[in-house]
């Protein structure tokens, strides 16, 4: 046995919560709007990765904060939907909330959180919902 980290409380392996809710919310997603099913897509910004990986991606133009998923779909009042995803517990990050300030300052974007499949389907209902 250890003795140096006898006393240490040992790390829980990360769980995969936001992961399967926002599986969850695709698959609703492309079942419910299926001639929209294109117009839904992730940024995978968020994993881990190595130094080499993470300037790559920078020089390609990944952005730190940039929500979750994207619905490119225009409506009366909003060019696109732009969705963070939480579990119930989770906050967003000070790049998250930066880039939900900048993009959503000239009002052209609607941003939302969501942390349960329930509040993903009223807020996408309530924004698609704006061209009736």
């Amino acid at each position: 046995m250890d003795t140096l980290n006898a006393d240490k409380p040992r790390r829980r392996p990360p769980r995969d919560e936001e992961h399967l809710l926002q599986c969850r919310c695709v698959r609703w997603f492309r079942l419910q709007h299926p001639r929209l099913a294109h117009a839904l897509f992730a940024v995978p910004n968020g994993g881990r990765r190595d130094m080499l990986t993470g300037a790559k991606l920078k020089e390609e133009g990944v952005l730190a904060g940039v929500a979750d998923l994207i619905l490119l779909k225009r409506t009366a009042r909003h060019g696109a939907l732009l969705i963070e995803m939480k579990t119930p517990t989770g906050r967003q990050s000070t790049a998250q909330r930066e880039w939900e300030r900048l993009i959503t300052q000239g009002g052209e974007y609607s941003y939302v959180v969501c942390r349960t499949l329930d509040e993903f389907i009223n807020e996408v209902s309530c924004y698609l919902s704006e061209d009736e």
